[in-house]
């Protein structure tokens, strides 16, 4: 198999050849309801595209609808640059010598299509799919880690890539298009994985992005009012609606029995495991502490139910627990021994997900994605459970980003920390100064101490150099990220490797 790749938006293109092979444009629309407008479907079709620009000769162009951009608007582009038939759902111009079929939606055909295209790649993986407002990413990695450590090969899609062997794939969306969906657990099946594990987004579910896969194992995180707005969803009964749609399109569901919305996930699914706090789950805990010394910080837990064991996490917080109880239980029934879980998780991080860096000794030091108000709260409130010496905070807000955003970081960073540095994220095309002084409106209705420091690797320096024993730094807004954008241009700033940086300039 050949592949010319790109990374991908809503309406970017993998282009791909089945070992050079044409596919007759009939046999694509097998089991697919459409309407032939005109040409032929007894045609040679060499690739998939839905991206006009990348459109070569023999392709078939699927015009996909999306938030912002109709690819109707881009047909006349695809047919100069090679288009061979064309995929529609709204009246389009008619083109001479091009196949037009028409369908009701094309988002939704996108899925088919590209299960047609790829054989059926669902088949012959098992799947387990996650969804939730918090805990995807890590529970993700979490499951992949003990089933790798138990034996098996896994393949990751979600909110930090996608995991193929030791190939990352970046995505700009947590769950990408339908059509590199299948491209990618195709590549899995011929590499011969076991597992396919994957982060299932509400706009994954809204826009059809997995509409024709049925999961093997389906997992609910929790659900919290994080993605309410004009561009995803108008209200929370939306939300819940969209998020349980998952449990319609699984064998195996495994629920949070504690989350308020967990009754709305059941969806008559027969074959429902649960976990939680709540001691019907079918795996509960029992009692949880807190770790802390000068440079760890983690939790232990008991559970009873189907495992009776206990476990040790190197990640903090209560929420920690519920995303090690999902993936224990999910390993569970995968058979996977205790033991494996337990010296898995023991050991266990997540890039950018309160993840530790070691600095020293006799301070904490922890990288963590949170970039609002929520995500800041629910990490500064679980680290002050702790009681540490201080939490020093480095945060900073994107540029062309909402200012109550801005406002709210500043307010609750301040409300959680002892002393706080303010500096740069992804300004974007806004100046430092202008998103620092939102950040202000917040944090001065707070008592904490602050100094703005603008350049983000200054302002890591002078944490670690000015750190007292027992404090914990926590370093938000960035995580996984590896980069800062500013006027349009992402810089390299992988905030690991500046660490390093600094700490080998402390030694000199």
């Amino acid at each position: 198999m050949a592949y010319r790749r790109t990374h991908s938006s809503f309406f970017s293109f993998i282009t791909i050849y089945l070992n050079g092979d044409t596919v007759l444009l009939k046999e694509l629309f097998k089991n697919i309801d459409y309407k032939l407008i005109k040409g032929n479907n007894d045609i040679d079709i060499n690739n998939l595209c839905y991206d006009s620009r990348k459109v070569k000769s023999g392709d078939l162009f699927i015009a996909l609808t999306g938030l912002n951009t109709d690819g109707h608007n881009y047909i006349e582009e695809a047919v100069k640059n090679g288009a061979k038939a064309i995929l529609i759902s709204k009246d389009s111009k008619i083109f001479d010598n091009i196949t037009i079929i028409k369908v009701t939606n094309t988002n939704k055909i996108l899925s088919k299509l590209s299960m047609n295209f790829f054989k059926y790649p669902q088949n012959k993986i098992k799947t387990i799919a996650i969804t939730g407002t918090k805990g995807k990413t890590t529970t993700s990695f979490m499951i992949k880690a003990i089933l790798e450590n138990a034996g098996y090969k896994c393949g990751l899609i979600g909110t930090l890539g996608i995991y193929v062997k030791d190939k990352i794939y970046k995505s700009k969306n947590t769950t990408p298009e339908s059509y590199e969906i299948f491209k990618y657990m195709n590549e899995m099946v011929k590499n011969n994985f076991d597992f396919l594990i994957m982060e299932v987004s509400s706009q994954a579910l809204k826009y059809d992005r997995v509409n024709d896969l049925i999961f093997d194992y389906a997992i609910f995180t929790n659900l919290t009012e994080d993605h309410i707005g004009s561009s995803e969803h108008d209200n929370m009964d939306d939300y819940i609606k969209i998020k349980a749609k998952l449990f319609k399109q699984c064998k195996n569901s495994i629920l949070n029995i504690d989350d308020k919305y967990y009754n709305n996930m059941i969806n008559n699914n027969i074959n429902i495991s649960t976990f939680g706090y709540n001691n019907k789950a079918d795996l509960y805990i029992t009692d949880i502490s807190f770790i802390h010394d000068l440079s760890h910080i983690g939790i232990e837990f008991k559970t009873e139910g189907v495992i009776k064991d206990t476990f040790k996490l190197s990640t903090p917080g209560k929420f920690s627990s519920y995303n090690a109880l999902a993936a224990i239980l999910t390993c569970h029934l995968l058979e996977v021994k205790s033991e494996i879980i337990k010296k898995t998780l023991l050991h266990f991080h997540v890039k950018g997900r309160v993840e530790p860096i070691k600095v020293g000794d006799k301070i904490t030091l922890l990288i963590d994605y949170a970039h609002n108000g929520i995500s800041t709260k629910s990490v500064l409130s679980t680290i002050r459970t702790y009681n540490p010496k201080r939490i020093v905070t480095i945060f900073g807000c994107g540029g062309n980003r909402s200012q109550k955003r801005r406002y709210e970081m500043g307010y609750i960073a301040g409300e959680y920390s002892d002393f706080c540095i303010i500096t740069e994220d992804n300004n974007r095309y806004e100046e430092f100064e202008d998103i620092a002084k939102d950040i202000l409106k917040g944090i001065s209705k707070t008592r904490c101490k602050y100094i703005i420091i603008p350049d983000r690797k200054n302002a890591i320096k002078y944490a670690i150099e000015n750190a007292k024993a027992g404090d914990v730094i926590m370093l938000i807004g960035k995580g996984h990220e590896d980069y800062k954008e500013i006027k349009g241009i992402r810089y390299p700033f992988d905030e690991r490797i500046i660490i390093k940086e600094i700490l080998s300039e402390l030694k000199k």
